[in-house]
């Protein structure tokens, strides 16, 4: 690998808004079948991540690559809590579409790519960051100190509108 085709992880742009849609879809249909058309899908999601990419918003996604291709991404959204008088941080963090491309399984990528969205968390006095892992996945997180919590409860009230039935998650 040349110096210009160095792997590198940054945060991404507007720009990056068309590449990252099509890996979001190529992350999704590794775990369930298609209910949308890919072309369609990569639209309505590039609109979406666009919007997101713009600085000052919620949402930050780091991807990993040289220049000529991404080889992973992680999208973290900030979620502000309530004012809290007690000594506890009041900004949790909600991590997702964590995606290694399958060619760059298994040489570390995913570690890095963790370990620098945690540093940010770290940074922004973030109390706690939740995820739901896949079970592949649930290995890296408990190594980096992640914990199956029984405090916590979910309640999953169905699909999308025109998306088919719900798609079984890993549950923690």
């Amino acid at each position: 690998m040349s110096d210009a085709d160095a792997l590198v992880i940054r945060l991404a742009t507007v720009a990056d808004a068309p590449a990252l849609a099509a890996l979001r879809y190529d992350f999704r249909v590794e775990l369930a079948p298609a209910a949308e058309p890919r072309p369609e899908f990569e639209a309505r999601c590039r609109a979406w991540m666009a919007e997101r990419l713009r600085p000052g918003g919620a949402w930050r996604c780091w991807i990993a690559g040289s220049s000529a291709a991404i080889d992973a991404t992680l999208w973290a959204e900030r979620i502000e809590k309530m004012p809290n008088p007690v000594a506890e941080r009041e900004l949790h963090v909600y991590i997702t579409n964590f995606y290694v491309q399958p060619s760059a399984r298994g040489s570390g990528l995913g570690n890095r790519m963790l370990t620098v969205a945690l540093d940010w968390c770290r940074a922004e006095a973030v109390d706690a960051v939740i995820l739901w892992p896949s079970p592949r996945s649930r290995s890296l997180y408990l190594r980096h100190g992640f914990a199956v919590r029984d405090d916590v409860l979910e309640l999953r009230l169905g699909a999308a509108p025109g998306h088919g039935e719900p798609v079984p998650q890993p549950r923690v």
